[in-house]
């Protein structure tokens, strides 16, 4: 039986997240240059979305840059921006099509000018459509996301706009990026490395990790398939017991 034909849709997680860990390694295993990986790494982010799409998942979230990724050589952080463009440029009609709407969560002010423009213009383009959230984290970081909420809080508490009486965990969730989204049901890392590097700390509280040695650039749509067959054996219990989930 075909993977796909395995998946029941009325489990399948409405927000995946994912870490696209492994395109230098994959180069490197290869004798390439690093970023022949992440060139590679963005045809299994096409493949990625059509499948997300198809299977109706609600919100897919990529983790494609983080602030410290500032850190790498200027070189290849200029090869990624270029391939940033390009990919939207290409991308924005596949989008536009299949009504998936693009979002941007970090510091897109970090960006090149030019780079801020054209997510700007394909965030734009698509704000009406409805199928599919797809957010791409740029510049991101997960402690910074929640300090960055915890100033516009104090912020707005300061000119009387907010009351901390009125601070619980849902009204917090509304000052960070993803506010109005859920959070994601499932976290995909590839390449085998076990941690989640800054990437949405606190709407993974009682996220489901899967990590697979595969590298990016290798990851199919079968893998995704696999990842979701191994969400859907899990108990989500959400702090409760196994015996009041089965009630």
């Amino acid at each position: 039986m075909d993977l796909s034909e395995q998946l029941i849709k009325e489990k399948l997680p409405k927000h995946i997240a994912i870490i696209m860990d492994g395109n230098g390694r994959w180069a490197r295993k290869r004798s390439l240059e690093r970023i022949r990986g992440h060139q590679q790494g963005m045809e299994t982010v096409k493949e990625v979305v059509r499948t997300c799409r198809e299977l109706g998942i609600q919100v897919l979230t990529l983790y494609a840059f983080s602030i410290e990724n500032w850190s790498r050589p200027q070189r290849e952080i200029h090869a990624l921006m270029m391939l940033l463009k390009r990919f939207i440029r290409s991308e924005i009609k596949a989008l536009q099509k299949n009504d998936i709407q693009i979002r941007s969560i970090g510091h897109l002010e970090s960006l090149p000018a030019d780079v801020q423009n054209i997510v700007q213009e394909a965030v734009e383009k698509t704000k009406n459509n409805r199928s599919m959230v797809l957010n791409v984290a740029l510049s991101y970081s997960g402690r910074d996301e929640i300090l960055q909420a915890i100033i516009k809080i104090v912020d707005k508490v300061a000119h009387h706009d907010f009351s901390l009486s009125g601070l619980n965990e849902q009204t917090f969730s509304q000052f960070l990026y993803t506010a109005g989204l859920p959070d994601p049901d499932l976290l995909i890392r590839t390449s085998g490395e076990l941690r989640v590097s800054n990437f949405l700390l606190w709407q993974m509280a009682y996220t489901e990790l899967y990590v697979t040695d595969i590298f990016w650039p290798d990851f199919r749509k079968e893998d995704l398939y696999k990842a979701l067959l191994d969400y859907q054996k899990r108990e989500r219990r959400f702090g409760l017991t196994g015996e009041q989930i089965t009630k």
